[in-house]
């Protein structure tokens, strides 16, 4: 989510972890996540050009049950003028470049904070104007034990969808651009059809005319919210054909139940993993997917092993020349079409191309087959 947010805007995002970081901790998971969020998200939106890095460090004593972990979000943005840094974790305060942008409430700082010292930590900021402006807070946690070995394996890579299914149409409904495009570009690569809105009242006129199979609807916009469309179509009949899944940055457990009363399905909380989203297509809909071959062994040959021109010698001139349009035009649904006609014994191919159009790297595809072409 953050990713691409960053490269939208033409910014470097960068995580450094040290090695005495430990891979599992015991803390609250969902404040933790969303003090992360509030964070980059704001160096992000205040960032012109440059950088936004995230490191995180462990300044623990030895021999002791407490880690204290430090964090800090560092950006080269607009900055923040000495006079306001005081009143910076106020609830409604906003600084100056906060005020300009029209954007937010000015409570994200202030949870942030309190979320903060809930986790045993304090959190402050230091900021030069024009020159950007860092974030530091740390949190304390206990050592976690090794519980999800088996993630990568239980949750293997979606290549696309099996033939013979409906074309699944899905609508995305958020008032914030990027979060729209997130879905779209995980989705539409794989065949679903997918149209956007940034409101409920835009999603009620799509869903009437366009009746799709399944809404992802975020509850919180502006002119009108996912609550009062999702009432709405709700209680027309044919919306009980329409699957609508609630999407929300809330952390509050609470959120849930009110999102189903309002006639939701289902409820998904922001920011999501893609296996998440998957998972509700299939229990919604019964969608089937083609999946990437996950085994160790298959890994490793991946990793150890470049993809080159050889590698494609297998496809038909008529594959390459339509491939090599496809990738000199950046477009994704065609290339994602033309892989999905690769054979599936092919798996080193399929999944290498697949992560290479997941990163926007058409370069390197065009690369790749231009010494093909005859």
């Amino acid at each position: 989510m953050l990713y691409l947010q960053a490269i939208n805007e033409g910014l470097n995002l960068t995580f450094q972890c040290s090695e005495n970081v430990p891979h599992y901790i015991c803390t609250d998971a969902v404040k933790l996540r969303q003090v992360l969020i509030n964070l980059i998200s704001n160096s992000i939106k205040f960032t012109q050009e440059g950088e936004i890095t995230l490191t995180v460090n462990n300044s623990s004593e030895k021999f002791t049950d407490i880690l204290n972990l430090d964090f800090q979000v560092r950006d080269t943005g607009v900055g923040i003028a000495a006079a306001e840094l005081p009143k910076l974790f106020n609830a409604f305060s906003q600084g100056q470049a906060g005020k300009e942008s029209q954007e937010g409430t000015g409570l994200g700082l202030a949870i942030s904070h309190k979320f903060v010292r809930l986790m045993g930590g304090n959190i402050l900021a230091e900021s030069q104007l024009g020159k950007g402006t860092v974030f530091k807070f740390s949190i304390q946690a206990k050592l976690g034990q090794e519980t999800n070995s088996v993630a990568l394996e239980k949750y293997p890579q979606v290549l696309g969808l099996i033939p013979g299914q409906p074309i699944y149409k899905l609508l995305t409904v958020d008032d914030k651009y990027i979060n729209r495009q997130l879905l779209i570009k995980l989705l539409e690569p794989l065949g679903f059809e997918m149209k956007e809105a940034s409101n409920g009242k835009e999603a009620i006129t799509i869903w009437d005319e366009w009746e799709p199979h399944l809404i992802w609807m975020d509850m919180r916009m502006p002119v009108m919210d996912g609550y009062e469309a999702t009432k709405y179509i709700k209680s027309i009949t044919k919306g009980n054909a329409t699957a609508i899944i609630a999407l929300t940055a809330s952390v509050l457990e609470e959120e849930k139940a009110i999102v189903l009363s309002a006639g939701c399905d289902d409820f998904l909380r922001k920011p999501f993993a893609e296996h998440t989203i998957f998972d509700a297509l299939t229990k919604h809909l019964g969608v089937k997917y083609i999946f990437a071959e996950n085994n160790s062994a298959n890994l490793e040959y991946t990793e150890k092993n470049d993809l080159t021109s050889d590698n494609l010698t297998c496809m038909s001139q008529e594959w390459i020349h339509q491939f090599y349009e496809a990738a000199l035009e950046a477009n994704t649904n065609q290339v994602m079409k033309l892989i999905r006609e690769i054979s599936q014994t092919e798996t080193f191919l399929i999944q290498s191309l697949t992560k290479l159009v997941r990163k926007f790297e058409f370069e390197q595809l065009v690369d790749l087959v231009k010494p093909l072409l005859m």
